[in-house]
């Protein structure tokens, strides 16, 4: 049997004096505040128990961890017609570039990078009538906690520096692939990655990617297909353009965030929450990203 606590505890020990923590981002002005010190873990395993280290209860913004919930709510719904707007594809580029879109008239390369999830959030937005708060309660469920909410001061703060982002909407628009209002469609976006989460809620919250589309409460949210390609798309595209560089330290399906935070799991086995704001210069979580090469290679468990 491992020992995980003891491991996560060894990583942490190891990692938490680096000087080297990267750069807090700053784009986003209400994250710039985040103290980069803060360094958490927390692994859920299947059999129900958890291990933790850190400051794992502190919430931060999840960010770009979102675009992996908001594709899982809207699989579901629109089925394989989905992939007809948004393609599977890994980028190769910044999360925020907008060159392909142009060249691939207006399909997105992947649900991950910027463009593909507003063209995400506006299927949900043509689908429910309040479609934050039903995002928010997705979420909620996911993780089984009714705490869960928005940071309506980060919501804020990247709609009035989100200029990439409303270009990439207005381009989508161009190209027919936004049917709703770009103001509606953007409110939903910037709120989706502006919800707080401790890493122990994440960790629970990707429990279903781990279990076959199954949450904690064993409630079925995807079928086996669905887990099985978000979880695929996770391994390919979930780390902006370092994903093949996460593929080969790491080997786990998972998702990072300009906040800080990265999700991992392993299917059948456990799901791995890190959060250290500091980021390297392709926007993923500096010591995250260190914390899960060491954690797969202690522990010898990866897809691979």
């Amino acid at each position: 049997m491992i020992d995980f606590q003891n491991i996560i505890e060894g990583i942490h020990k190891e990692l938490k004096d680096e000087m080297n923590r990267g750069l807090v981002a700053s784009y986003i002005p209400e994250l710039s505040n985040i103290d980069a010190q803060n360094f958490g873990i927390h692994v859920k395993h299947m059999n129900g128990k958890s291990y933790a280290i850190g400051q794992w209860n502190v919430p931060f913004s999840i960010q770009s961890i979102s675009k992996a919930l908001s594709l899982a709510l809207a699989l579901p719904i629109y089925k394989e017609s989905i992939w007809e707007r948004v393609d599977v594809e890994p980028s190769g580029n910044p999360f925020n570039h907008l060159t392909l879109l142009e060249l691939e008239n207006g399909i997105p390369r992947n649900p991950f990078i910027n463009a593909g999830a507003i063209a995400i959030a506006d299927m949900l937005v043509s689908h429910f009538d309040n479609p934050k708060q039903a995002f928010l309660e997705y979420v909620r469920d996911l993780a089984n906690d009714q705490s869960i909410t928005f940071n309506y001061d980060v919501a804020r703060s990247e709609r009035q520096t989100g200029f990439g982002n409303f270009a990439a909407a207005n381009l989508l628009k161009s190209f027919h692939n936004l049917e709703n209002d770009v103001d509606e469609v953007l409110d939903l976006y910037f709120h989706q990655c502006s919800i707080e989460m401790t890493c122990e809620q994440l960790s629970n919250a990707f429990f279903m990617f781990a279990n076959h589309g199954k949450c904690l409460q064993q409630k079925q949210h995807l079928t086996q297909s669905q887990a099985k390609r978000i979880n695929a798309i996770m391994l390919t595209c979930g780390f902006y353009d370092e994903a093949g560089e996460f593929a080969f330290e790491v080997g786990l399906p998972g998702k990072s965030g300009v906040g800080g935070g990265i999700i991992a799991l392993l299917p059948n086995h456990f799901t791995i929450t890190i959060w250290s704001p500091g980021l390297n210069e392709k926007g993923n979580s500096l010591l995250g990203m260190k914390a899960l090469e060491q954690f797969t290679t202690k522990t010898k468990l990866s897809i691979f």
